[in-house]
């Protein structure tokens, strides 16, 4: 058995992503990323296949997405709070982790569990980031999900998806704390 570990238990009963429009300079340099991102690499991933990918994004990269997500959804049915909350997405973060899915042909690990171990990969990120003292948050959006934005803003191949974006760096403003699920209505325990 693993020894207790109180603290990170104690952690993750409280973990709070950040927003990210809170989030502001600095954000964490290269030689700080890299712990993340190796934490995040540790996440459960049947047959040992790295079903996943991480593509670091600065604040260059960010503001090219932004101009075409703005050139996109001009083409989208989208209203003016939706068009601006994707661009937005781009244009006022510096430091953002695409965490790409990307499944390998196996016999043995269906396609489905590969998907599921790029989501622990965004997760493990995202704890990493706020154990480590940044503020963070795990994003997505209709251009995440749009094969074009896909090709042309990541150069992603046809089999990869964007499983999210985390948003690292210095909190702002603290977020008030948000209801919680009711653990007795989720939760169903079978004895026999």
């Amino acid at each position: 058995m693993p020894a207790p570990n109180p603290a990170a238990l104690d952690f993750l009963l409280s973990r709070r992503s950040r927003p990210a429009k809170t989030l502001v300079g600095p954000v964490p340099t290269r030689d700080a990323l890299a712990p993340l991102l190796q934490a995040a690499a540790r996440t459960p991933d049947h047959g040992k296949l790295e079903p996943w990918r991480f593509i670091v994004l600065e604040k260059p990269a960010l503001t090219r997405l932004s101009l075409l997500v703005a050139e996109m959804a001009a083409g989208r049915d989208l209203d003016d709070d939706q068009r601006q909350k994707a661009i937005n997405q781009y244009a006022n973060a510096d430091l953002a982790v695409a965490v790409i899915s990307s499944p390998k042909a196996s016999p043995k690990v269906p396609h489905i569990e590969q998907v599921y171990s790029a989501g622990a990969a965004c997760l493990a990120l995202l704890n990493a980031s706020l154990a480590a003292g940044w503020g963070a948050n795990w994003l997505s959006g209709w251009a995440s999900h749009d094969p074009e934005f896909c090709k042309l803003g990541l150069n992603l191949a046809e089999h990869e998806t964007i499983a999210g974006f985390i948003h690292i760096g210095t909190e702002k403003a603290a977020p008030p704390e948000r209801p919680r699920p009711d653990l007795d209505a989720i939760t169903t325990w079978v004895t026999d």
